[in-house]
Formats: structure tokens, C-alpha cells, sequence
């Protein structure tokens, strides 16, 4: 499948592409045992883009970047792109294990507590009665030392996992893969907070909140204390610098 051109929202530049078209690329590559990142950018990581040059470059590198949020969504449809569609995390999770269960590829799981990662495998293999999960590894919070990160690249590699999905959250699991790419034939998927929502120890949006860009606001509800600094910081400059792009393009 050929790459698309990518579309910049302020400081990162988005892969213009449908869920189905995201996940057949994904198995894609996992079938050729290629090493790939791929993003999935919320307001928070457009902000923290924004906010950190650096990190703005790791993510501007991985092989795809999907507008995880509605708010994203719109960018992308205000600067030319008038037929997006949300590529989030979650679903991403669910159409990758859809298609890796048909097309026998082995995928793994990095991240989220053990009781969560426990819960979310067994989930997806009673949804996905063809699912191989080869690699499933709930990692301490902490950095890992070295002898660590090289025993799990080496668990890693000998699961012959294809597809790993990282669940470490924005911005330590685009890090993480920026860090093991080129090191590990794999496909690495960011997906945040995606293992908590199918585990179950999260609960998400409704559908209707999640379609009006309001997924946001419950996720405040849920966890307040967590999310205010970051709403509060990101949310209405996003606004204005977004605003500001449209009108310097119009």
C-alpha cells in the first residue's frame, strides 16, 4: 500500500487515512516482518508536540500518525482533508486483532498493570476466537536497566510476535518504540490507553460523546484530579493555534 501524503496539524503531520486503510497497512507490514511505529495523536500529543521539539520529531518519524481525537479529526478536515475519520487507539486495537486473527500473525502486548493485561488477552481471544497472542509482558514503571531492556528485546524477538502493541501512554510509549525500532520485526502500535478500555478498568466514552469530540469531558469526569492541569493547559491553545493555521491557509 502506498503511504499518503501527511497533513500537518500545528506541529505534527497526520496520516490521512480511514481505520481500514490504517489497519491493512499495519498487517501489511507485519506480514513482511518489518520494524514500524505508529502513533496515534490526541490534542494532548498535538500539544506536547507543540511544546517539546523533540518530541514532536520522534512521533513526525514513526510510519503512521492517526488522529486519534474528533478534534484532530476536524484539523485535518478544516486543512483539505474533507473525508477523515477517526483512527483511535482502541479501535485500531480491535480492527489489528480482527485482521491478525484471520491472517495467523502473532501479536504481543507491552505495558498496563498484570491483572489488566491478564483481563485484556483473555478478552480479545474470546472476541477473537483466532488470536495469537505470543508476547504479553506487564513492565515496572521505573527505567528498565540494561541487562532488562536486553532480556525483553530478546523475549520480544523469540515470541515472533509481528505486531506489538504498546500501552505505556503519551509521551513515554513513542519513546519506547522510537527507541526499539529498526531493533525489533515488529509493527509497534502506541494505543494509550486502549488496554484499560478493553480490560475493562477503564470505562469509556459514550458513542454520542465520543463522535461530538466530547470524549474529553468524560474522561475528566472520570479521573479529575489526573486530567485538569492537562486540559487546562492543552486544550485552549490547541484551539487558537489550530485557528491560527486555518486562517494563515485561508
Amino acid at each position: 500500500m502506498a503511504s499518503s501524503p501527511r497533513q500537518r496539524v500545528i506541529s505534527l503531520d497526520l496520516s490521512p487515512l480511514s481505520l481500514a486503510e490504517a489497519a491493512e497497512q499495519v498487517v501489511a507490514w507485519a506480514q513482511a516482518g518489518e520494524s514500524r511505529t505508529v502513533c496515534a495523536a490526541s490534542v494532548h500529543m498535538v500539544m506536547e508536540a507543540h511544546d517539546d521539539p523533540d518530541f514532536a520529531a520522534v512521533v513526525n518519524a514513526a510510519d503512521l500518525v492517526t488522529p486519534d481525537g474528533m478534534p484532530v479529526v476536524w484539523a485535518l478536515r478544516l486543512l483539505g482533508q474533507p473525508d477523515q475519520t477517526r483512527v483511535c487507539g482502541p479501535d485500531l486495537t480491535l480492527e489489528v486483532c480482527r485482521l491478525a486473527s484471520e491472517r495467523s500473525l502473532l501479536v504481543g502486548f507491552y505495558g498496563a498493570q498484570e491483572i489488566v493485561l491478564q483481563t485484556l488477552t483473555a478478552r480479545l481471544q474470546q472476541q477473537f476466537p483466532g488470536l495469537a497472542i505470543a508476547y504479553a509482558c506487564s513492565p515496572p514503571f521505573r527505567p528498565l536497566d540494561e541487562a532488562e531492556q536486553a532480556a525483553t528485546l530478546q523475549e520480544i524477538r523469540a515470541s515472533g510476535a509481528r505486531i506489538l502493541f504498546v500501552g505505556l501512554g503519551c509521551p513515554r510509549q513513542e519513546h519506547w518504540m522510537a527507541q526499539h525500532r529498526g531493533l525489533l520485526p515488529a509493527v509497534m502500535l502506541g494505543v494509550g490507553a486502549a488496554f484499560d478500555f478493553h480490560a475493562g478498568a477503564a470505562r469509556r466514552a459514550p458513542r454520542w460523546m465520543q463522535r461530538s469530540g466530547l470524549e474529553w469531558a468524560f474522561r475528566f469526569a472520570m479521573e479529575p484530579r489526573r486530567l485538569w492541569k492537562r486540559y487546562l493547559k492543552h486544550n485552549p491553545r490547541y484551539l487558537v493555534l489550530l485557528a491560527a493555521q486555518v486562517l494563515a491557509r485561508r
